[in-house]
C-alpha cells in the first residue's frame, strides 16, 4: 500500500554535478533545473550576501573568488572553506556548502511538481566511510530534507537498471567513473533482489583527474614559446583552462582530435599571449593511460570476492560522464571479453533514478525489490590477548544485528573496555580502530562468570552502533562510531593485501597467544585441583606428574618455547583422558576455555 506521506527524492549529489530525480507512479522522471537543464554543477557562489548555485554560480567562476567546487571530496572532514563577502571573513564546513546544493534541488523540484518536498533519498560512493555518510545525512537535514536513505551510487545505478528487466537472475557489474570518485560493483539480481556481492574502487580519482593531464599538457605546450610565464599563479587563466579541457575531454570522446583555442590567455611583456592547440585522441589517451590503468585493478578485484569469472557477468553498466570516454568503453570491454556495456541508460542520470527508485520502493510505490548493500571490511573487538574477534564479517549484507556473548579476563572485575576494529588481520593493533567505550557496574565475580552481550548493529545507511550489556544486571552502554579519520578504498585494499600477504605470520602469532592462554589456564587448573581436597585422593604420581606439567608450561611459557609448550599442553590433555578412563567415564578436571 502506497505511503502518500509526500514525494521521495533521488539525489545525486555529484563531485562536479548533481541531479535529482522522482517516481510519478511506475516512470522514472528526471526534473530539469531553472535553466532546463537535467543536471545541475555542484557549485556554489557567494556574493552581496545571496548564495548562488549551479549553472550561475559555475560563470561567476572568473569573476568570483567566494566561489566553492569540489565540496564532496571534504565531506565528513573538520576541514572549512573560507570566504569573504561583503568584506566579512566566514568560514563555512563542507556540510553547509553540500546544504545549499541540495536546497536549490529540492526548491526547483518542488517548482516542478507542484509539492512540498521533505524527503529524499541521497547517493554517496560505495566507499564513503562512516563521517563521510553522516555528514551527508546532516547536509541533508540543513537543506530541510529528512534523508530516508543512503545509497551507493553503483547499487543506485543498478536498481535503476533492474527494475525494468523484470525477474530475470542477472550478475551486473557497474564500472563508475564519476567527477571525484571511482567505483565498481558486482551485483546479483534476482526476483526483485538487488544484492552486493563485492566492491572496490578508488574515492580519489575521476574525470577530473583526466581534465588536469590535458591541463598540464596545455601548460606545457604554451611554455615551449613562453618558458618564463607561469600561467598556475593565474586564477582566471586556469579556470579557462579547466573549461578548455573539460570541453576537449568531452569532443575527444566523438572525435579524433580537437582544436583547443584560448585567445588572450595571458599578458606579457611582449604583448598578448594566444593558444591555438590540436589535441588528438591518441595523444589524451597516452597522457591519461596511467590514470585509466588504476581502474583495472577494482574490477579484477571485486571478480576474486565475488568468486565470478569474467565469462559469467550478463550485463556492464557505465555510470558517470566519463565513462563517455572510449579508452574506458575498451578497458572494460578487455576485462569482460565478449560482452558490450549497456549504454542504453544516460551515465549522468542513472544513480539519481536509482535513488529515486529507492524512495518509491520505501514509500510502497515500488514493489517486489529488496536492496541489500554489504559492509567492506570485518568488525571485530579486541579480546584476550590481543586478538580481534570478528562479531560482523567482510562483505556481510546489511542492514544488519549480531551479538555474541564474552566474559570478563581477571577475578572480581568490575568493567570492561570494548575496542572495535575494522580490517582482516587477526590481531587487532593490526587493524583499524573505530572507537572504544566502556561498561562499568559488573558484578564481583570469578573471572569468566558474567556474561556481557556485545551487540553490532549497521543500518541500512551502513552507519554501526556497538552495545554492551551485562545480561546478570541489565546495564548497558552503546556507541554510534562516526570516524573522524578518511577510510578511503586505497586504504581498504591495502588492509584485504596486508592481511593476506601476513596470512602465515598473522596464524602462527594468534596460534601462539591462544597457546599462551590455554597454557596458564591449564597451570590455574592444575593448582586448583592440587589445592582441593580431592586432591588428597590421588596418588602421589599423579601429583607428581601434575607438578611436571605445571613447571613445564611455566618454563616454556618463560623461555618462549612453543613446541614444548604444545608438547606440555598434550600432556596435560593426555592426563585428564587417562583420569577419564581410570575412573570409570567419569567426568575430568574440565580444560580452561
Amino acid at each position: 500500500m502506497s505511503n502518500n506521506n509526500g514525494l521521495i527524492i533521488g539525489i545525486d549529489l555529484g563531485t562536479t554535478n548533481s541531479c535529482v530525480s522522482v517516481m510519478e507512479g511506475a516512470q522514472k522522471v528526471v526534473i530539469e533545473n531553472p535553466e532546463g537543464k537535467r543536471t545541475t554543477p555542484s557549485v556554489v557562489s557567494y556574493k552581496n550576501g545571496e548564495i548562488i548555485v549551479g549553472d550561475a554560480a559555475k560563470r561567476q567562476m572568473l569573476t568570483n573568488p567566494n566561489t566553492i567546487v569540489s565540496i564532496k571530496r571534504l565531506m565528513g572532514t573538520s576541514k572549512k572553506v573560507k570566504i569573504n563577502d561583503k568584506g566579512v571573513e566566514k568560514e563555512l564546513t563542507p556540510e553547509e556548502v553540500s546544504a545549499s546544493i541540495l536546497s536549490y534541488l529540492k526548491d526547483y523540484a518542488e517548482k516542478k511538481t507542484g509539492q512540498k518536498i521533505s524527503r529524499a533519498v541521497i547517493t554517496v560512493p560505495a566507499y564513503f566511510n562512516d563521517a563521510e555518510r553522516q555528514a551527508t545525512k546532516t547536509a541533508g537535514k540543513i537543506a530541510g530534507l529528512t534523508v530516508e536513505r543512503i545509497i551507493n551510487e553503483p547499487t543506485a545505478a543498478a536498481l535503476a537498471y533492474g527494475i525494468d528487466k523484470g525477474h530475470r537472475e542477472m550478475k551486473v557489474l557497474v564500472y563508475d567513473l564519476g567527477g571525484g570518485t571511482f567505483d565498481v560493483s558486482l551485483l546479483d539480481i534476482a526476483d526483485g533482489t538487488f544484492e552486493v556481492m563485492a566492491t572496490a574502487g578508488d574515492n580519489r580519482l575521476g574525470g577530473d583527474d583526466w581534465d588536469n593531464k590535458i591541463i598540464e599538457w596545455i601548460i606545457a605546450e604554451i611554455k615551449k614559446d613562453h618558458p618564463s610565464l607561469d600561467l598556475k599563479s593565474d586564477k582566471m587563466a586556469m579556470q579557462r583552462l579547466k573549461e578548455a579541457a573539460e570541453r576537449a575531454k568531452i569532443e575527444l570522446s566523438a572525435q579524433l582530435e580537437t582544436l583547443i583555442s584560448l585567445p588572450f590567455i595571458a599578458v606579457t611583456p611582449e604583448g598578448p599571449v594566444n593558444a591555438e592547440l590540436t589535441l588528438s585522441r591518441a595523444k589524451f589517451e597516452e597522457l591519461t593511460k596511467d590514470l585509466l590503468e588504476r581502474t583495472r585493478n577494482p574490477i579484477a578485484d571485486v571478480l576474486k570476492e565475488a568468486k565470478v569469472d569474467p565469462s559469467q557477468v550478463d550485463e556492464i553498466l557505465l555510470v558517470g560522464g566519463s565513462t563517455r570516454m572510449p579508452a574506458v568503453q575498451k578497458l572494460v570491454e578487455s576485462m569482460i571479453p565478449n560482452k558490450a556495456p549497456n549504454r542504453t541508460i544516460n551515465p549522468d542520470e542513472v544513480v539519481a533514478i536509482g535513488a529515486a527508485v529507492q524512495g518509491g520502493v520505501l514509500r510502497g510505490d515500488v514493489k517486489d525489490i529488496l536492496l541489500l548493500d554489504v559492509t567492506p571490511l570485518t568488525l571485530a573487538i579486541e579480546t584476550l590477548g590481543g586478538v580481534a574477534t570478528p562479531i560482523i564479517k567482510r562483505n556481510t549484507t546489511i542492514p544488519v544485528s549480531k551479538s555474541q556473548i564474552f566474559s570478563t579476563a581477571q577475578d572480581n572485575q568490575e568493567s570492561v573496555d570494548v575496542s572495535i576494529y575494522q580490517g582482516e588481520r587477526p590481531m587487532a593493533r593490526e587493524n583499524k580502530s573505530l572507537g572504544t567505550f566502556s561498561l562499568g557496574g559488573i558484578q564481583p565475580a570469578p573471572k569468566g562468570k558474567p556474561q556481557i552481550e556485545i551487540t553490532f548493529n549497521i543500518d541500512a545507511n551502513g552507519i554501526l552502533n556497538v552495545k554492551a550489556k551485562d545480561l546478570t544486571t541489565g546495564k548497558e552502554n552503546s556507541i554510534t562510531i562516526s570516524n573522524s579519520s578518511e577510510l578511503d578504498e586505497n586504504e581498504i585494499q591495502r588492509m584485504i593485501r596486508d592481511a593476506e600477504a601476513n596470512k602465515e605470520r598473522d596464524a602462527i602469532v594468534k596460534q601462539r597467544i591462544e597457546m599462551r592462554y590455554e597454557g596458564e589456564g591449564i597451570v590455574n587448573t592444575i593448582n586448583e585441583i592440587l589445592g582441593s581436597k580431592e586432591a588428597e585422593a590421588l596418588p602421589a604420581q599423579e601429583k607428581a606428574s601434575l607438578t611436571k606439567i605445571v613447571d613445564g608450561i611455566n618454563g616454556a611459557l618463560k623461555a618462549e618455547k612453543w613446541d614444548e609448550l604444545k608438547e606440555q599442553i598434550d600432556g596435560f590433555k593426555k592426563w585428564r583422558d587417562d583420569m577419564s578412563k581410570k575412573y570409570g567415564g567419569g567426568e575430568a578436571p574440565a580444560e580452561p576455555k
